[in-house]
């Protein structure tokens, strides 16, 4: 059975990367992150690239699925990489649009190789530290599942809207597809805040 997750479905397998405990994988998606932002090099963005194809791989999720993940965010990187090579040079938008689909298919690897019960029930193991600090885990927790579950369909529902302005003629309108985009996001959010305050969740 396939749980729904960040950027894909979980897929249970014995590979070396579903073997391997939650923690490390945070972990090192924490770190490589940190890195890829932190340094602006192309030749560095294309080898993280070059290593998350090689994990989707491993990870028995296929190209094809990875294609399709990094489809859901082409106009983003368009967008981004247009923007960056106008105001600043080619390196810079290379180095930018490769962390961007790199970090996504790192985080898709490790979603579709973790339950996203053990995912959240590590986030919550490691953040019981901090309790003494203010931070609610359970709330984090909370908060990270409401993602996972969000960006999908937030995604849907652009693909959705997309596909209705082209039905209409209308997919040069940029108001065709913001407006039902941000209407519907909006009244998704909401339904979900609803029913997380019928349930007496976020009162306090």
């Amino acid at each position: 059975m396939r749980q729904d997750t960040l950027l894909g479905d979980y897929r249970p397998g014995s590979t070396w990367l579903h073997r391997l405990t939650p923690g490390p994988k945070l972990f090192a998606l924490a770190v490589i992150a940190v890195v890829l932002v932190a340094l602006r090099e192309p030749a560095l963005a294309l080898g993280a690239l070059a290593m998350a194809t090689m994990l989707v791989l491993w990870s028995g999720m296929g190209i094809a699925t990875a294609v399709r993940t990094l489809r859901r965010i082409a106009i983003i990187a368009l967008l981004l990489g247009a923007w960056l090579v106008w105001q600043h040079s080619w390196a810079r938008a290379v180095d930018s649009v490769g962390d961007l689909a790199a970090l996504v298919l790192f985080a898709s690897v490790l979603t579709a190789t973790t339950a996203v019960d053990d995912l959240l029930d590590t986030i919550v193991r490691l953040l019981q530290p901090l309790r003494p600090f203010g931070v609610n885990p359970e709330k984090v927790s909370l908060a990270f599942s409401l993602a996972l579950r969000a960006i999908p369909t937030t995604l849907e529902i652009a693909e959705q809207t997309r596909d209705a302005a082209i039905a209409r003629g209308l997919q040069r309108s940029p108001r065709a597809r913001l407006t039902p985009l941000v209407i519907r996001v909006v009244a998704n959010a909401r339904a979900t805040g609803e029913a997380l305050h019928a349930r007496g969740i976020g009162d306090d």
